[in-house]
């Protein structure tokens, strides 16, 4: 499958690789970036310090903060319905707790909403578990051995997050990991285990200790099935292909329900709820600055638009994780996630020449800036359509560890690539950044509410959590960690409301007049719901354009 260059440049890789991997097994590593190190490489590659990437938001709740393009465009954009079409006194489903989104985060707050004592429903633009948690692999974090501590996980989060993170959410998001962890296994996730039941864990970039609870390469899926299995077993409502278009209120200002939109027939229909959780994930289908993505199908940044019409806050929406190791070729695959599992049990970045030009291991913002970089100086290989990548050494996993450790370790890993003639056992596969992980989003307090009453975000949709970097497997985490936390406050605090009178979309008016008082023309309709690839097609187009009609 590789072209004759890339073969070419594996013959540089392969002869260097006796030493590499002497030196691994001294424990000698090539070095570690000081602080100083770090910054430059980042302000110097780092897409989220290209000026020209970012523009000032004109209006909401952020006015006067950068945040990227694409993503001012759709928070700036007209909304799906005028209000004054929509009839709320027609109540098509009325209760307690409302989640937006069925991925894990929505999942596990249903969850925990359902067992105390709310009636529950599940509104999702996909099918229940179509989300990035369902794709997620390497791992879990959650310092519970003896060698580990919560304290000592905090401080890896704060570094990781460069001191940018809510100290409160970060204290909440590592007490919790070992409940966490527990509640998982207690609900059937089937961890890594050894023979004698303790599991097994790894490192990851960034983190001091061994902390990453695995199921082999497919993590995420696996806590996915058990989620979406225990929703089923509580008979919790799942109402999939309707997707929420805006937040309703009551007279109090409070978060009070969603106008949905049916995906299939276009209807709207009206949900009357107590208290609403967002739980919409992530924004790589977005793409950013035209890169690829590891993110699924309906990443659209769908709740931001609707909290910020709302009038609740972002925090640090200028920040996206770009995963180092998004697979560069074949074309079929381009951007999609190599676990960094792969690096963290033995796999080596190195250039076209086999040299190792950084750690391995460094955090994600870091090794992203330092591919990119190695790129930029020409030491990378030609992928596809003027393309760059630079080596995983996989095959230097097995020597580690053991022939057969990849395919027991990373079997998916090692389908995925099979499929297109490359066997990472043999071989080495070549990389590029994917747009990854939103870092930024709605700002939280520790009880999982956004600043507008009675509206709680969880998972993916929260800013803060993980300040300007993501470490791995902390997302697995604060999905379960603020999404248990969402449902459990969520139904106390729908305990206590009284209905209001009369449900309303004024916010909706009141953000489409700041719109035009500040002279924001514009054709792009919000939220966006699915990415469009029709290339400006208009056959393609017109489907969507009736939709945004």
């Amino acid at each position: 499958m590789y072209t004759q260059e890339m073969l070419e440049s594996i013959k540089k890789v392969e002869a260097t690789r006796a030493e590499r991997l002497a030196n691994v097994k001294a424990g000698i590593h090539p070095r570690r970036m000081t602080a100083e190190e770090k910054v430059q490489v980042k302000m110097e590659n780092h897409p989220d310090y290209i000026a020209s990437q970012f523009a000032e938001l004109a209006i909401g709740p952020n006015k006067g903060e950068k945040v990227p393009l694409e993503l001012a465009e759709i928070l700036q954009g007209n909304p799906r319905v005028n209000p004054k079409d929509i009839d709320l006194s027609k109540i098509d489903y009325d209760v307690d707790v409302l989640v937006i989104g069925g991925g894990g985060s929505g999942s596990a707050a249903a969850i925990m909403a359902h067992e105390n004592g709310a009636n529950v429903m599940i509104v999702t633009k996909l099918r229940h578990g179509d989300a990035n948690t369902m794709m997620a692999e390497g791992g879990i974090q959650a310092a519970d051995k003896p060698n580990d501590s919560p304290a000592q996980h905090y401080l890896d989060v704060m570094g990781g997050g460069h001191f940018k993170n809510v100290p409160e959410l970060v204290k909440k998001l590592v007490n919790d990991a070992p409940i966490c962890i527990k509640w998982l296994n207690d609900l059937g996730v089937m961890f890594d285990k050894e023979a004698d039941g303790t599991m097994v864990t790894t490192h990851g970039g960034g983190t001091s200790r061994k902390r990453m609870h695995a199921c082999k390469d497919y993590s995420g899926a696996e806590i996915m099935r058990v989620l979406r299995d225990e929703v089923q077993n509580r008979q919790i409502p799942v109402v999939d292909f309707t997707s929420a278009i805006e937040i309703i209120k009551d007279e109090k200002g409070r978060a009070a329900g969603a106008v949905l939109l049916n995906m299939e027939t276009q209807e709207i229909k009206i949900a009357r709820a107590k208290t609403v959780v967002i739980a919409t994930g992530g924004a790589g289908r977005m793409h950013y600055q035209g890169f690829p993505t590891s993110n699924h199908y309906g990443a659209t940044a769908d709740g931001l638009v609707l909290a910020y019409r709302a009038g609740a806050p972002l925090l640090y929406a200028y920040t996206l994780q770009y995963h180092p190791t998004g697979a560069a070729y074949p074309s079929q695959i381009f951007g999609a996630l190599v676990t960094e599992k792969v690096r963290s049990i033995g796999a080596q970045l190195v250039n076209k020449d086999g040299e190792p030009f950084m750690y391995s291991l460094e955090t994600r913002d870091i090794c992203a800036s330092g591919v990119i970089r190695e790129c930029k100086r020409g030491n990378g290989v030609d992928t596809f359509n003027g393309g760059q990548g630079v080596w995983l050494d996989s095959p230097m996993i097995d020597m580690i560890h053991g022939e057969g450790t990849i395919e027991k370790r990373i079997p998916a890993m090692l389908r995925m690539y099979l499929k297109y003639g490359i066997d990472m056992r043999k071989q080495p596969i070549l990389i590029y950044p994917t747009l990854h992980y939103q870092n930024g989003g709605i700002k939280i307090g520790v009880n999982g509410m956004s600043e507008v009453e009675n509206l709680f975000v969880a998972g993916e949709a929260v800013g803060g959590i993980h300040g300007e970097n993501r470490l791995m497997g902390n997302s697995l985490l604060d999905i379960i960690v603020f999404g248990r936390n969402a449902g459990v406050n969520a139904a106390a605090a729908a305990k206590a409301v009284t209905p209001g009178k009369k449900l309303n979309l004024n916010h909706v008016k009141s953000f489409m007049k700041e719109m035009k008082e500040a002279g924001i023309k514009t054709d792009v309709v919000s939220p966006k719901l699915l990415p469009r690839y029709t290339h400006g097609n208009p056959v393609f187009d017109e489907p969507n354009a009736k939709l945004m009609k």
